[in-house]
């Protein structure tokens, strides 16, 4: 078999995972490029019996798939990728398996650096420092303001955690939530339309699917506090972009802290890189090299089980 681990752009995964227990009938190449989808993926994929990807970075859509003859076993971190075409790698009799999630408090704590960096000002007084300035703004204090948290699974409540310990007034809201739900995580839920009227900070921790794509365009925004700040660490078209952005040139709302895009890498003249009241950081979320370690070595396991004739963690 030909194992191809692809997007391992920071070199962790020949050393986070023992490799040498793959017998010789079976190589591995490492690629630590971004590898673009469509033709650039299928020419250099096609040989390729095994491939692990990481997250979202290479589009495993139908017109690829129907391009690798050899793939049998497609491999993700995490336990869901929305980059796969999961029908048509059905179809074509490809085994899909993922990862367990590693650290899982990594994305809390990044949603929580971007809110303290917008708060605090902290990009903006670091640069200012550099260039010989000093105070170049006061920054905001958290106690006694509203977070408002869409989503309260796993990410979002430990989101929610973070704010009450620093006394803020937590609200909540989703599709599905419950008063059961909050009550269990010490949060008041609210309709929709009031977490975007009353919160000072919105932190986004909705997974990405038809009802939610989009969820939060010009009307939600416009109901925001001209001083709130929008966090998504979620997945980019959560948020109408163009909305976004329209919101922060004019004033709509104060600035934003953004992990995800609708299209990553962010294009190099894509009009957020020149908006100066956003936090952007290149979906860093669940990205520690703790958890690229621990993931790679589930991906071995799941090389290692398929091969063995009993695979694990089986997405379908």
């Amino acid at each position: 078999m030909r194992i191809a681990v692809i997007n391992d752009y920071k070199n962790l995964a020949r050393d986070s995972a023992d490799w040498t227990q793959l017998s010789s009938n079976h190589s591995v190449d490492f690629y630590t490029d971004f590898l673009a989808s469509g033709a650039p993926a299928a020419a250099r994929l096609a040989p390729y019996d095994i491939i692990v990807a990481a997250r979202e970075e290479t589009l495993f859509d139908r017109v690829l798939v129907e391009q690798l003859p050899n793939l049998k076993l497609l491999i993700t971190h995490a336990t869901r990728n929305a980059a796969f075409d999961m029908a048509a790698l059905a179809e074509r009799g490809v085994t899909v398996c993922g990862t367990g999630y590693g650290f899982a408090n990594a994305t809390v704590e990044l949603a929580w650096g971007l809110i303290l960096s917008l708060f605090k000002r902290i990009p903006v007084e670091d640069r200012g420092v550099r260039e010989g300035a000093w105070c170049v703004d006061l920054p905001l204090g958290l106690t006694g303001k509203t977070l408002g948290v869409l989503g309260l699974g796993d990410l979002g409540s430990g989101v929610a955690v973070v704010g009450k310990a620093l006394q803020m007034n937590v609200v909540a809201w989703s599709q599905n939530l419950t008063d059961a739900r909050c009550a269990e995580i010490g949060v008041t839920r609210v309709s929709k339309d009031d977490l975007f009227r009353q919160s000072d900070v919105i932190s986004i921790h909705l997974v990405l699917g038809t009802r939610n794509r989009g969820l939060i365009g010009a009307p939600e925004l416009a109901m925001m506090k001209p001083t709130a700040y929008l966090i998504n660490t979620s997945r980019g078209p959560i948020v109408d972009e163009a909305a976004l952005i329209e919101a922060l040139k004019t004033g709509v709302i104060a600035g934003a802290g953004l992990d995800v895009f609708d299209v990553e890498p962010l294009p190099a003249d894509h009009p957020l890189r020149s908006v100066p009241n956003t936090v952007l950081t290149p979906h860093l979320g669940g990205r520690t090299k703790e958890n690229f370690a621990a993931r790679y070595q589930d991906c071995l396991e799941d090389v290692l089980a398929w091969l063995d004739g009993n695979p694990v963690r089986v997405m379908t």
